[in-house]
């Protein structure tokens, strides 16, 4: 298989759209990330009494159904324009985690300034690949609810379409027309990771031009909650939830569910160029591997990340002291920081003065499968803005953790200048994904 790395079709980000717990656009969600502001608090969508964990990372005053700034013209200045990605009567066709990914990504496709040459855009050339972890979780349990109590006939003729994972990805090809390779990754955790990396290697083989690429999430419900929390994964600082994500901290206790999406325009880099668009960075490496250890824990010091984060730098054609930060999975359990970190510092052993690791779910939360997106997104913005987001809580840095040597960049952003970042992001199963970005 190419990969930007070895193919002559390099790959760059050229648009960058979110809707996460900190920020409904990319550009309230970074400013967000990089203040060190949390997105944490109680749970609103659902009544939590008498579950151990009452706290979420909720995207909140969202409307799927707002008019866009500029109207959009994604099948030329002939055709339909698209004033709002859902009208009121079409929202409820769809699951949430759809309302959510599909905003991103049209945001995404406005701010690369594709629209403006649509007319000469191949949407043959265009595709799509966007992950969703677990799917339309809330409409599962409020059909089935509306089924228990009242009958068959009460089954909405919409649910199959509300809560199929490739829904989001057809949605958004549908809304945009774009007519190439459609993809819908389902990696857990790594979701995202993984469409980002398949969608860079379809532009670098030649399958496409242009990808729209990232991942959703929304299953902030009682059943996720409540079975997370069964399995003593989750934080239960309830009383105070914006301290409650700590990754590398002496007394994080669990993970924080989080909802969102982030969604990228991956371009092939000539193209881009040619057109004089806004490059944000490039993607050079990816690596995908599992660790064949255990369905929901990382391998003893996390071998198949580091096999991720190597492989990753090896297709990038960069050495680790050429990376100035890795953007970490760091979802502030007792067991996977202090994994991760050991992995981050054998792989960046020779590179530890000089580079910065933080994990941004300090701030969102855990987006599952919009986890990788998430991370990517802030190792992009940092080498565009030249800006590290912090890990906010760090007060008690974990003694194993400190005891790898890595800066953790403990609640206050660091400005310093960002050549490559490296994002990772890691899935139940033992799945593993690791993405290198870099300034053009």
């Amino acid at each position: 298989m190419n990969n930007p790395a070895s193919s002559s079709r390099r790959v760059v980000i050229t648009g960058l759209g979110a809707v996460s717990p900190v920020g409904n656009t990319a550009t309230t969600t970074w400013a967000a990330l990089a203040a060190g502001h949390s997105g944490i608090g109680r749970i609103t969508r659902f009544d939590a009494t008498g579950c151990s964990a009452q706290i979420a990372g909720e995207v909140k005053d969202f409307d799927a159904t707002r008019e866009l700034t500029q109207p959009l013209h994604p099948r030329g200045p002939a055709g339909e324009p698209l004033k709002h990605v859902f009208s009121p009567k079409d929202l409820k066709k769809f699951g949430r985690f759809t309302h959510l990914g599909a905003v991103a990504a049209v945001e995404a496709y406005a701010d690369s300034g594709l629209d403006a040459q649509r007319a000469t855009l191949d949407g043959t050339r265009c595709g799509v690949s966007l992950g969703v972890g677990l799917g339309g979780l809330p409409e599962m349990e409020a059909m089935h609810d509306t089924w228990k109590t009242s009958g068959y006939r009460r089954i909405s003729p919409f649910f199959i379409i509300q809560i199929a994972p490739n829904l989001l990805a057809g949605q958004v090809s549908l809304l945009l027309d774009f007519r190439g390779p459609n993809m819908s990754v389902a990696s857990a955790c790594a979701t995202s990771g993984h469409a980002l990396g398949e969608a860079a290697a379809a532009i670098a083989r030649g399958d496409a031009d242009v990808m729209l690429a990232g991942g959703a999430e929304s299953t902030v419900t009682p059943l996720a909650v409540g079975a997370f929390a069964q399995m003593r994964a989750l934080s239960t600082r309830n009383d105070d939830p914006t301290a409650a994500s700590r990754p590398y901290d002496r007394d994080r206790d669990g993970f924080v569910l989080g909802e969102g999406a982030v969604v990228f325009v991956l371009e092939e880099y000539n193209q881009a160029v040619a057109r004089g668009a806004r490059i944000y960075a490039e993607l050079r490496g990816y690596g995908a591997t599992a660790d064949a250890h255990h369905l929901s824990s990382l391998a003893p010091e996390a071998e198949g990340s580091a096999r991720a984060m190597r492989l990753a730098l090896d297709r990038a054609g960069l050495s680790p002291t050429e990376v100035d930060y890795v953007s970490a999975h760091a979802t502030s359990t007792p067991g996977g920081d202090g994994e991760e970190a050991a992995a981050i510092a054998a792989v960046f052993a020779d590179a530890k003065a000089s580079l910065h690791v933080s994990g941004v779910k300090s701030m969102t939360g855990h987006l599952l499968g919009g986890a990788g997106a998430m991370g990517a997104f802030a190792a992009v913005k940092a080498i565009h803005e030249g800006l590290v987001p912090p890990t906010i809580n760090l007060a008690n840095v974990d003694p194993a953790c400190a005891a790898t040597g890595l800066n953790f960049t403990p609640n206050t952003a660091v400005r310093k200048p960002v050549r490559a970042a490296l994002a990772n992001s890691f899935g139940f199963g033992g799945t593993n994904a690791s993405l290198v970005f870099a300034r053009v």
